[in-house]
């Protein structure tokens, strides 16, 4: 269940185009597809528990069959935590920031 790079026809010729796909099946992506195409079915039949437990096995395939991308998610994760957090801090300060204004604006149509 990997990503698939196509060949560009303008780089190619027409014959290695053919020798650029692979021959053989990728069985760990079928077994993926059909452990999740189960997991699907019995979670619509009512099945959760069964269902969530296939599927957690098929996300696990995955997993195994994907391992390089994971890594690299894995490494870029805490830049996009960090934005994440620097964005919850903005949005704070201008709560904090809005804030204090209304209460300046309360305070001079009280008197």
């Amino acid at each position: 269940m990997g990503v698939t790079a196509f060949p560009n026809p303008a780089n190619f010729p027409q014959g290695e185009i053919m020798k650029a796909t692979r021959s053989e099946p990728d069985w760990l992506g079928i077994a993926v597809g059909g452990t999740f195409l189960a997991g699907a079915a019995l979670l619509l039949s009512g099945k959760k528990k069964a269902g969530l437990a296939v599927s957690a096995g098929a996300m696990a395939l995955t997993l195994l069959d994907q391992q390089d991308t994971i890594k690299v998610w894995w490494n870029t994760l805490p830049k996009y935590l960090d934005d994440a957090q620097r964005l919850l801090d903005q949005a704070q300060s201008t709560i904090e920031d809005l804030a204090t204004k209304r209460d300046k604006l309360r305070a001079m149509f009280n008197r």
